[in-house]
């Protein structure tokens, strides 16, 4: 791993955890990610296998990750650029340059996993298509994110989250549970899931690699990601009638967002429609007489008059003082109760501190950014934490090229002059 990395965390954080600069071992310690992606998909991943312990070197163009430029931004360094590319170390090498794309390939012969999210057939015309690199390293994992995947009649769409997501139904269904309105949500779904998805199929040929020794290329699709975690993509593709006493696919996008009187608003998870949960919900409404209501005599009747049922339960929320007083009522009969908050608060909250869920890392001008720390907790594996700091474009050039490749001074500085490679530090 880098030995540039520094941080700004405590050696153990409040959940527990080795920061990365201490000793404790890492799952991914040794392995050497090349990382040339860009935005969101592939940097989430990546950041995810550094956080694992990987060394994760993220080659940038000379035009730099778009992230970069995005704000918040305080001396240089952007937070969303830092939530995704922490702790990596940075190259940037300009790709177009016939020694530039060498240079990537002599890298490729001492990585274990090359992850790219250009579209398809780029990599192959810069000379660093998977034949040629697998050739030169047969143990290398070679993974490529597209919108559409690496074949097939859509390879040359361009695709980005919003277009893959109204493409694979996203949009559709959540615009048809609010009434019919399509918009755009603010979160990049198709982005993200697809970066779970890289580094779970990253893993397994990393996996799978121990036991045969060979490495292999792994083709992931953000379309086919989204219609592989629509838990209600079933139910699309059934397309037969049910039975009327059951609520299809759990339907969640009726529950019920209610306030309390002092205008708190928090959600149950259950259909008050569904059986069970309806006599769950009206026994801790202390509403037993809805059960003879012939508005609610079974699940096609209280699905025909849920604006009816959902008033009620609305109403009685309001005569509720307050959130905590609701959580308790509706806890003592089983239901899963939780407060709609900002993204932001929770952050806050006593849970947030006890498990260490954020974390400060160093902004790169004697100050912090806040940041969510890892979601995964090892026994055997302290050290997994959101550690190190926000490269500058090309800061580890020098370090990353002569501690790999045994590139000398005299030849770094060539390839500076050429433009081949190329940084932009703070002045």
């Amino acid at each position: 791993m880098s030995t540039t990395d520094e941080t700004t965390t405590t050696d153990t954080d409040p959940a527990g955890r080795d920061d990365g600069a201490g000793t404790a071992s890492r799952p991914l310690d040794g392995v050497v990610v090349l990382d040339l992606t860009r935005v969101l998909s592939g940097p989430h991943c990546t950041r995810m296998l550094h956080d694992l312990g990987a060394e994760v070197i993220k080659i940038e163009p000379p035009s730099g990750d778009l992230t970069r430029f995005s704000t918040p931004r305080r001396h240089g360094v952007a937070s969303y650029y830092a939530q995704q590319n922490t702790g990596k170390r940075n190259l940037s090498v300009d790709l177009a340059t016939e020694e530039g794309a060498a240079l990537v390939r002599e890298l490729a012969t001492h990585a274990d996993v090359l992850i790219e999210n250009y579209r398809p057939g780029v990599m192959g015309k810069l000379g660093l298509g998977p034949e040629r690199l697998l050739e030169e390293n047969p143990r290398l994992v070679y993974a490529s994110v597209s919108g559409y995947g690496q074949d097939g009649p859509w390879v040359h769409r361009r695709a980005y989250a919003p277009v893959v997501e109204a493409e694979t139904g996203i949009i559709a269904s959540q615009g048809d549970s609010r009434g019919g309105e399509y918009a755009k949500d603010p979160h990049s779904h198709a982005d993200v899931y697809t970066a779970l998805e890289a580094s779970s199929a990253i893993l397994a040929a990393l996996y799978q690699r121990e036991r045969t020794g060979r490495g292999q290329t792994v083709d992931i699709s953000m379309a086919e990601t989204m219609m592989y975690v629509n838990e209600h993509m079933h139910d699309a593709l059934w397309g037969e009638a049910d039975e009327p006493d059951w609520i299809r696919s759990f339907r969640p996008g009726d529950y019920v967002v209610m306030s309390t009187a002092d205008g708190e608003s928090l959600i149950v998870s259950g259909h008050p429609a569904e059986r069970g949960t309806f006599d769950l919900f009206i026994a801790a409404m202390g509403r037993p007489e809805l059960a003879d209501d012939e508005r609610f005599g079974d699940v096609a009747s209280r699905l025909a008059n849920y604006a009816e049922l959902r008033r009620i339960i609305v109403d009685f929320a309001a005569t509720v003082p307050d959130a905590e007083t609701f959580e308790e009522i509706f806890s003592r009969h089983r239901l899963a109760v939780g407060r709609v908050r900002r993204p932001g608060e929770i952050a806050d909250t006593e849970w947030a501190r006890e498990r260490g869920s954020t974390v400060e890392v160093d902004d790169r001008s004697g100050g912090t950014i806040r940041l969510p720390n890892v979601p995964w907790r090892f026994g055997d594996a302290p050290g997994v934490a959101v550690s190190g700091v926000p490269k500058y474009r090309g800061e580890d050039n020098r370090a990353v090229l002569a501690e790999h490749l045994g590139y000398d001074d005299e030849r770094l500085d060539r390839l500076e002059r050429d433009g081949v490679i190329s940084s932009r530090l703070p002045s």
